[in-house]
């Protein structure tokens, strides 16, 4: 039987005298043994008020032919006053059309008379499991429905800070997009306008999942957009973020970050890494590179972190991919990743416009993993030179 913490009550209802001591007396070692606890009631309407009174109830014994409101009267009943129990009839041997009324009005069992108290055993243990599996599927429900709640709230959360506008001019190109994991995560990305017509990407994957990591990602993009816009060097935008998700930062969280700016008028693009995926550059001539590294751990796990910043001069034609690791550690049903390999094989001419280089991306990996669930989200943002 499944494990309870206290004893399991069971109101017997029966008008027969000798009823409770026969009880009492053959089920007295799992009345020792903290088994069970039996409760009496002489009819119906003492049985639905024993019930009213004693909400830890857990099980139902009755007879069917009793005084003043009978056995099928009060399986009626219980579930306006006890709907948390489940309910055993007594009936006399052979009598079906009772028994078949009393298991359409909710019995879940019963017993013939005279009491074969080894089949009662039998029938009391099924019942009781079959009422533990029933409250433990009810709690995993409602607990599910919280976490859905949650990561409903969450989802929403994510996708508000999401930009839905993409700059395009007569020199570059920008497009990104993301999409959520059954489990909602931290992905984010940001494409900001800065001075003398240079603008800023950002891409970033929070730890957790859940509210607390659609938290940390806001607080990491609102910090990010803070210092990009005060400061001018990658390298020093991301030790700021760091320092200052670390000194409030209390559920040791962390964040994957790699920040870019981008100047037209030089097609200079710098940038500085904090632990995340490095980009894939897609050449003019359909080749493609991934983007020299830069030294950097996640932000918000070590105080005073440095990082280190560089740059590179873009081509005209070049489309700068970024993304998550959503991307690369997608997995098919053979448990296989898409890997960086599949990911440099999408491009194998010039991908046009950013928008068709971020399709690529998503229709790869969608079509690599099939009907496997996947567990991060997966984002891409892209930058084109024209």
């Amino acid at each position: 039987m499944t494990d309870k913490a206290e004893a399991y009550r069971i109101l017997v209802v029966d008008d027969e005298p000798d009823v409770e001591p026969l009880v009492l007396q053959r089920m007295r070692r799992s009345i020792r043994s903290g088994q069970y606890q039996f409760v009496f009631a002489q009819n119906g309407v003492e049985a639905l008020q024993k019930l009213e009174q004693d909400t830890d109830i857990d099980m139902v014994l009755s007879d069917i032919n009793m005084p003043q409101m009978d056995g099928l009267s009060l399986l009626e009943r219980i579930p306006e006053v006890a709907p948390d129990t489940r309910s055993v009839i007594i009936s006399a041997y052979g009598d079906m059309k009772n028994i078949r009324s009393a298991m359409n009005r909710g019995a879940f069992d019963f017993v013939t008379k005279p009491l074969d108290f080894d089949d009662l055993r039998v029938t009391i243990e099924r019942t009781l499991n079959n009422l533990a599996a029933w409250r433990e599927a009810e709690s995993s429900r409602v607990r599910l429905a919280a976490i859905e709640n949650e990561l409903d709230v969450a989802s929403k959360m994510q996708q508000s800070i999401l930009p839905t506008e993409f700059p395009t001019t007569d020199n570059f190109e920008v497009f990104g997009n993301m999409t959520p994991a059954r489990e909602v995560g931290g992905d984010f990305f940001d494409i900001f306008n800065l001075e003398n017509g240079c603008i800023g990407l950002a891409i970033a994957d929070v730890s957790g999942k859940g509210v607390p990591a659609a938290l940390f990602m806001m607080a990491s993009r609102t910090l990010l957009k803070g210092s990009a816009i005060g400061l001018n060097d990658p390298g020093r935008v991301l030790q700021e973020v760091n320092d200052l998700l670390y000194d409030d930062n209390d559920a040791m969280m962390f964040v994957t970050v790699l920040y870019a700016v981008y100047d037209p008028a030089t097609r200079e693009l710098t940038y500085a890494n904090g632990g995340h995926n490095l980009p894939v550059i897609v050449h003019a001539d359909g080749s493609n590179t991934v983007m020299p590294s830069t030294n950097g751990i996640a932000l918000g796990i070590l105080d005073g972190g440095e990082y280190e910043q560089s740059s590179i001069t873009c081509a005209p034609g070049d489309t700068v991919v970024l993304y998550t690791d959503g991307v690369t550690e997608a997995i098919n049903v053979g448990e296989e990743e898409f890997g960086m390999e599949r990911l440099q094989g999408i491009f194998t001419s010039a991908p046009g416009d950013c928008r068709t280089a971020v399709e690529a991306v998503f229709d790869a990996v969608s079509d690599f993993a099939g009907e496997a669930p996947q567990f991060d989200d997966i984002t891409c943002l892209a930058l084109r030179v024209k």
